[in-house]
């Protein structure tokens, strides 16, 4: 006989538990089922599919490449099913919870100051925030809205146009004093350059020099996974750095730091983007959410400095 879609349901909530709590018996607490029951329901499921999903040794156990995959298929699955299911029952009043995740310099400057009055719109949202220049996976229902920046890649995923940010090159007063004001591009080899960390399309900094476009390796003591990092660096006098001009636009109208080879800047602009994933049945929640972040980005200077 086969399973109706409600028990395949529970198997992956099941598995999931388990995988997530790193043993039966846990799964079972969580549960509020026996650890037989969950014996049963795991080994039932590995039958049904023809495959090993979990090992188990006397003291864990552990994923194998396809239980790693069924994970993520189950996470997508259930999360589908909640948010239609909200859907439904919310059409009148979005509510639920939102998970976000926005690179650091933009959540305190731009993001963080929009979140007042969305709430005070919808007081049955919550919002959880993540606060990383890393990449976080949308796809896998790690969060619902992601804030990016730059080229998106080819996806499944929706995205909403939030605005554009440019670049610039930039060092205190005090590193310059002392190592010199690079005049081109290529005396950036001489110099302490602070970078990002994580990989990008192309390596290195962008210039224009005699109308042509090139990228330009440099190389530094420091290295960072987000652009507040670096700005900090940069006005302690430690080197020269690149980041979007909205992090930097008081810093650069007090004289803490100073922008630098202007004349070679491609103004190449970063677009922005909220990040989600689309469709028919896209929860309330989410929807409002972006919306707002249409309306008050794209109407705002300070977005697309």
């Amino acid at each position: 006989m086969s399973l109706t879609k409600t028990d395949r349901a529970a198997e992956m909530e099941t598995f999931l538990s388990v995988a997530c709590t790193g043993s039966l018996s846990a799964a079972a607490r969580e549960l509020e089922l026996t650890p037989s029951a969950v014996s049963r329901i795991m080994t039932r499921l590995e039958k049904r599919l023809g495959v090993r999903l979990i090992v188990r040794s006397t003291r864990s156990l552990r994923l194998t490449a396809e239980g790693e995959s069924y994970a993520l298929a189950a996470r997508r699955i259930l999360k589908d099913l909640d948010d239609t299911e909200l859907t439904i029952a919310n059409r009148g009043s979005p509510s639920g919870n939102i998970k976000i995740t926005t690179a650091t310099a933009h959540s305190r400057l731009t993001i963080v100051p929009l979140l007042k009055e969305f709430l005070q719109r919808y007081p049955d949202i919550t919002l959880e925030i993540d606060v990383s220049d890393q990449i976080r996976d949308v796809a896998s229902g790690q969060v619902d809205v992601a804030i990016r920046f730059g080229q998106l890649p080819d996806s499944g995923l929706h995205a909403r146009r939030l605005g554009d940010t440019g670049r610039v090159v930039l060092a205190s007063p005090e590193y310059l004093a002392k190592a010199g004001v690079p005049q081109t591009p290529a005396d950036l080899a001489r110099h302490n350059c602070l970078d990002f960390n994580f990989r990008r399309l192309e390596p290195g900094w962008p210039f224009r020099q005699h109308g042509e476009d090139f990228m330009l390796a440099v190389s530094g003591n420091v290295i960072a996974n987000n652009g507040e990092t670096l700005v900090e660096l940069a006005q302690q006098g430690i080197g020269i750095t690149r980041v979007g001009r909205f992090h930097v636009q008081q810093a650069l109208a007090s004289g803490q730091l100073v922008a630098l080879l202007e004349d070679y800047n491609p103004q190449d602009r970063e677009a922005i983007h909220a990040v989600f994933i689309g469709g028919k049945n896209v929860p309330a929640r989410i929807r409002v959410f972006v919306d707002y972040l249409v309306e008050k980005m794209t109407t705002s200077d300070d977005t697309t400095p």
